[in-house]
């Protein structure tokens, strides 16, 4: 079981800085967030504990890396009841080009961020999944994604409500 932690000033900032930048050693943690190496190491330790890190990134430039296609794909399903939505994400989560899939509202019920080598892998991966009848797919649209005028560079902490305490939001 996770403990449970107090999210006072000190956690918040420790996560809204780590959060930007995972790659800070303890010693400038500490600078940025005003405590002590040890006591920011410890704070750090037992968010890590409680869960509120899922993982550190990097944040790559992958267009000086390697060829590749970034797409949104939008998945509508021809029924929606439980198990059908847990077996269609349960098989895109087992295909590592489709990196983010999220359930919505709307006229589709799914939709994801993929990254495949070619524009012919994407469609093959595309016809494999719609081919599938246990996965339900009535509909796959594709999105290519021609530019990025902006790219996801973490949560706006700063401007959502904390959760822990009375005071959230407020530090």
């Amino acid at each position: 079981m996770k403990k449970n932690i107090k999210l006072d000033a000190y956690n918040k900032k420790i996560l809204a800085t780590l959060h930007l930048q995972a790659d800070l050693t303890n010693n400038e943690l500490a600078e940025k967030v005003n405590l002590s190496p040890s006591a920011c190491f410890q704070r750090v330790k037992a968010l890590k504990e409680a869960g509120y890190f899922r993982t550190f990134h990097a944040d790559i430039n992958l267009e000086q890396m390697c060829e590749h296609v970034l797409a949104y794909l939008e998945f509508t399903l021809d029924r929606n009841t439980a198990q059908v939505c847990r077996d269609f994400a349960a098989a895109v989560g087992e295909i590592p080009e489709i990196m983010d899939c999220m359930q919505v509202s709307g006229d589709v019920d799914f939709i994801s961020l993929s990254c495949f080598s070619s524009v012919k892998k994407l469609n093959e991966t595309c016809d494999a999944l719609s081919e599938n009848p246990a996965l339900h797919i009535k509909h796959i649209r594709t999105r290519l994604v021609m530019d990025r005028a902006k790219w996801f560079l973490g949560y706006p902490l700063a401007h959502l409500k904390w959760l822990d305490g009375p005071d959230s939001g407020d530090d």
